[in-house]
């Protein structure tokens, strides 16, 4: 059973850094190995600690978003703020999302396990509603009995 259900959320914006992502859309190994690395760097040089020092809440933010005909990948925290490095402001609109709610052993697993079923099961099987692009976004929202736990958010529209 899939653990997903609609929510109205208010407007919000996510500082973040990123990436643009080269592998084609359909080539889910290299999108998944683009991140991957990706995360690392971000880690290991700091950018997610200086992120997170900005953040209103402990929730860490793995943004996907077109732009100008580009694959972006963001690493990115809920503020206000901005900082130099920041390669995006990206404003996630008022409105109705999708949110798939899971867990996994790393955030790494969790963001490919929601990824799949937000996309790969729940919109392909939704009647009532569609995904008609914008920024979507994995929440990592915390660690709990040695599990990393957070939700897919994908703003939607009523068919």
């Amino acid at each position: 059973m899939t653990n997903y259900m609609l929510e109205e959320k208010d407007s919000f914006t996510v500082l973040g850094i990123g990436t643009e992502l080269k592998s084609n859309y359909t080539d889910y190994a290299g999108i998944t190995k683009e991140k991957a690395d990706f995360w690392e760097a971000v880690k290991q040089d700091g950018t997610l600690d200086t992120l997170k020092s900005l953040a209103k809440n402990d929730y860490i933010f793995a943004v996907n978003e077109a732009v100008n005909n580009k694959m972006m990948h963001y690493a990115g925290v809920m503020t206000e703020e901005t900082i130099p490095e920041a390669t995006r402001v990206i404003q996630f609109p008022k409105g109705e999302y999708l949110v798939v709610k899971g867990e996994g052993q790393t955030a790494e697993e969790l963001s490919n396990m929601l990824t799949g079923i937000a996309f790969g099961q729940v919109l392909p099987e939704a009647k009532d509603y569609a995904y008609v692009g914008g920024p979507n976004t994995t929440v990592e929202m915390g660690n709990r009995n040695g599990s990393v736990f957070g939700e897919m958010w994908i703003p939607v529209v009523r068919k």
